[in-house]
């Protein structure tokens, strides 16, 4: 299993300060009962960081005509919505849930090139309440395709997540499915798409970043 950068400068760091807490209760602790509960729960965090920034193989199927999801998880919405950021007007916002259990990698959902790249601070709202998409940390970043349509990805942060990662740079060219940022711990990615852009995903419907196709251009 591949470990994704970003988890090689957390997992040591991690592993470290569990194996600190693993000796304080190790020297410490005459229950043994509780001593085994620990070291098992200690054990199994471990894992679980190790598989939250897993960096799984995936052929990619580019269509300029199909918006990809930019990441796994849950469709949370699926509605029409005002984007004040960039477009300034009624866009069809597609929202999805990253739960820890997910890849955190997030992917571009067309192929072409970063035209505008905004990191602000906000708050940490749980990421699947609604107000989170404008209160909370959040990065917006806008694709532009071959065709002039652009989408807006924004990545926001929540009350676990709260280190958003952006690779791109405005002006740089991006391959539809790439890599563009990770978001660490669980959050949500809305999608802003054209309002006569046709969805092909439901509500609670399970995504795979760069695979699951979530509308195409009419």
């Amino acid at each position: 299993m591949q470990i994704h950068n970003e988890g090689k400068k957390i997992i040591p760091i991690a592993f470290f300060f569990l194996a600190v807490i693993d000796a304080i209760i190790y020297f410490t602790l005459k229950d043994y009962l509780v001593f085994y509960f620990l070291m098992a729960a200690s054990l199994a965090l471990a894992v679980l960081i190790v598989f939250f920034f897993r960096v799984p193989q995936r052929e990619i199927e580019k269509n300029k005509n199909h918006v990809l999801a930019p990441a796994d998880g849950k469709i949370l919405e699926i509605t029409k919505a005002y984007e004040g950021e960039y477009f300034k007007d009624e866009r069809l916002k597609v929202s999805i849930f990253m739960s820890v259990f997910n890849v955190h990698q997030n992917r571009a959902p067309i192929g072409g090139e970063v035209t505008y790249l905004h990191h602000k601070k906000g708050a940490f709202y749980p990421a699947f309440v609604k107000k989170s998409s404008e209160k909370n940390e959040r990065c917006s970043t806008v694709f532009k395709n071959a065709g002039g349509v652009e989408v807006l990805s924004r990545q926001i942060a929540g009350t676990v997540a709260q280190r958003i990662v952006t690779y791109k740079k405005p002006g740089n060219k991006v391959e539809q499915g790439e890599e563009y940022g990770f978001i660490r711990f669980g959050s949500r990615v809305d999608l802003f798409l054209p309002a006569n852009t046709q969805v092909h995903v439901q509500q609670n419907q399970k995504t795979v970043g760069g695979i699951t196709v979530i509308a195409s251009f009419k």
